[in-house]
């Protein structure tokens, strides 16, 4: 079954309810994971603004607000759609999304005093290395948890290893 099938299946399976329609749209991050190619890293990228947006204007506050709020809601849009489909399919991209936000926790005051591009390249670029890789303990909660929390969580993780390399590189830099 070809991803977009899949996808087709999914969607008419989840046409019931506008809140089986809504957990689509935001397990997507609004549509990012149907891209035919490479679904997770567009959803990193899609990430990039919220990103700027949450540390721009509300600083490291903002930031955590907004990792916790999507973790929470994205937890539950994925809990809703994995119903009508297998564990952790490719177009479910909220995961990335929350990871993506986690890699700049710690750089956020430096982001927030000073717009660095380079910074949230570096972010990205680590996050996707650490989200593909799945370092311990991620390739646990990816093989193991069979369930939305699963689904999260090793993106979570790989956020954590990718925030930890943009804190050293950003103090030697």
């Amino acid at each position: 079954m070809t991803l977009k099938e899949k996808i087709a299946s999914v969607k008419n399976r989840l046409r019931q309810t506008d809140t089986a329609k809504a957990a689509l749209l935001i397990a997507t991050f609004f549509k990012t994971g149907l891209m035919p190619k490479a679904p997770g890293t567009f959803g990193s990228l899609a990430a990039l603004p919220l990103a700027w947006l949450l540390i721009s204007f509300w600083g490291v506050t903002g930031l955590l607000f907004g990792i916790l709020l999507t973790y929470i809601i994205g937890e539950r849009a994925v809990k809703k759609v994995m119903e009508s489909t297998e564990h952790d399919p490719g177009f479910i991209v909220i995961d990335e999304v929350a990871g993506q936000l986690i890699a700049f926790m710690f750089v956020s005051s430096k982001l927030q005093a000073a717009f660095n591009p380079w910074l949230y390249l570096l972010g990205f670029l680590f996050f996707r290395l650490f989200d593909i890789t799945k370092v311990w303990p991620a390739n646990y909660f990816d093989r193991e948890m069979e369930d939305s929390a699963g689904v999260m969580l090793d993106d979570c993780v790989a956020g954590v290893y990718a925030a930890l390399c943009l804190l050293i590189c950003s103090l030697f830099f």
